[in-house]
């Protein structure tokens, strides 16, 4: 069986066997490798690799930088199969996703931050004849970045790919769920010759290895996607040493579907929205409000289309859910489900576990994916994040009203609008306190566009120029003429 080890300062670090936990496909539910659990002293060789490694990284000229990041790139997709089988194994996911969308936007990370590092320019200012000023923006020193285990390696290269190209050095950790991506990823930059120490990632638990890397002295910044309560603990720990954060938290996103939207289309977004990767990123539309004078028919209709979705085997080519990532985490499921029916909802389809998997995955953690109707907006299903395959459905009278229903979550992370007018898509859109908000789209990714929530669902922004700002520290120089 294989055992995952940590990688630091370019060397392949065996932990101690007592730190071994069981790694387990959740498409079958066996163990198929083992993973350690990095201690404090695990982290702090991490560190110290990191530290010794920036300085000389840092004064690389970012050409230079652009290009290691570049064959990165390049060795990931000359290796998108085995990327591809790795997370799907990982995670549960269908391999056709991983394949789509998870490996080939983790390459588009590294070379868009390679080409976007060397066009990166700070701002000057002329004060006329008494003087002027200047920025430089300078790479910070070691960053820690802990990162989910929904995408591994598409969210883990989100971070990693800036922050290497700002000029810092990473200890970088995996969930301890999906250990595998970044362990080939670890490889990759290995046959590529990055400078030892450049990248360390370490594996384990988050109270033990996470808080590790979050408290330690000598990481100045902390990136962390996960879940609102971590991230409130993260922010706890980190805030004493008045290190730099960025915390991508959970959503409780609506998808808006207006009378005069383009019905098919909306339909069709909606149910990807829903429940690609079995419902489990945090973009995801689990609150779907729709107007009135279509609400029986769209119900009716996204019943029939959630029923045609096939569940089963994750390297299947027609699968189209997976499994879920644990079996604690369906569980968490299951008790949402569980407390519908006691708000008084109504399940229309789904939220069985099905009863027809081929041999062999008898064990995984498989779910039918499940539609709700019939429970308002305060109630705790819809109010409190599942990250799972199920969405709930409440009819709206009119714009002020969806744009209250979509507002009375904690969390502000991203929505949907689905119209055809353009003044209701600008007006609405400008009213959701969200992050981001898709018109008549799902999910269409640009780089250059800053990427975050409000309230509950975090602080400061990832993505293009936002993520190399909050990689570098600015100082300000004034010259007098």
């Amino acid at each position: 069986m294989e055992i995952i080890r940590h990688y630091i300062g370019g060397r392949w670090v065996t932990a101690d066997p007592a730190t071994l936990m069981d790694n387990i496909a959740p498409a079958t539910g066996r163990v198929y490798s083992r993973v350690p659990c990095a201690r404090a002293a695990t982290v702090d060789d991490a560190v110290q690799a990191a530290q010794a490694a920036f300085p000389a990284w840092a004064n690389l000229p970012a050409a230079r930088r652009a290009a290691w990041l570049m064959a990165i790139a390049d060795l990931i997709e000359a290796r998108m199969e085995a990327f591809a089988r790795a997370e799907s194994l990982d995670t549960g996911k269908p391999l056709s996703l991983a394949r789509r969308m998870d490996i080939p936007r983790a390459v588009e990370n590294f070379r868009f931050f390679a080409h976007a590092i060397t066009q990166f320019s700070s701002e000057s200012h002329d004060m006329g004849e008494q003087g002027f000023n200047y920025t430089l923006r300078r790479p910070i020193g070691v960053a820690g970045l802990i990162s989910p285990w929904n995408l591994p390696l598409y969210l883990f290269s989100w971070k990693i790919a800036p922050a290497l190209a700002a000029g810092n050095t990473v200890v970088a950790k995996p969930s301890e769920i999906t250990p595998m991506t970044a362990s080939l990823l670890a490889q990759v930059c290995d046959d590529a010759g990055l400078p030892p120490g450049v990248l360390n990632i370490v594996h384990g638990m988050g109270p033990e290895t996470g808080e590790a890397i979050v408290t330690h002295p000598g990481v100045s910044m902390i990136s962390f996607t996960g879940s609102t309560a971590v991230g409130r603990r993260i922010a706890g720990l980190a805030a004493p040493a008045f290190k730099k954060i960025s915390l991508e938290l959970g959503g409780k996103n609506a998808t808006i579907v207006f009378e005069d939207a383009d019905y098919e289309a909306a339909l069709a977004g909606t149910l990807r929205a829903g429940f690609t990767n079995q419902g489990q990123i945090c973009l995801c539309g689990s609150r779907i409000l729709v107007h009135r004078s279509l609400y029986e028919r769209f119900v009716a209709d996204l019943v029939a289309r959630v029923r045609q979705l096939r569940v089963g085997d994750p390297l299947a080519d027609d699968t189209d859910i997976g499994a879920l990532v644990s079996q604690g985490h369906r569980a968490k499921v299951l008790h949402y489900l569980d407390l519908a029916r006691a708000e008084g909802g109504t399940i229309e389809t789904g939220g069985t576990l099905p009863d027809d998997l081929p041999p062999g995955l008898e064990g995984g953690y498989y779910l039918r994916p499940a539609v709700i109707t019939g429970l308002g907006p305060g109630c705790r299903v819809n109010q409190e994040e599942i990250f799972g395959p199920v969405v709930t459905v409440q009819p709206f009278e009119d714009d002020a009203e969806a744009v209250r229903i979509a507002n009375s979550t904690p969390y502000g992370l991203s929505a949907v609008i689905w119209t055809s007018h353009l003044a209701r898509a600008h007006r609405v859109a400008a009213q959701l306190a969200t992050g981001i908000v898709w018109v008549n789209s799902w999910l269409v990714r640009d780089l250059r566009t800053p990427f975050g929530g409000v309230r509950q669902s975090g602080i400061g922004r990832e993505g293009g120029l936002e993520a190399l700002r909050f990689f570098t520290e600015p100082k300000n120089i004034y010259i007098q003429l």
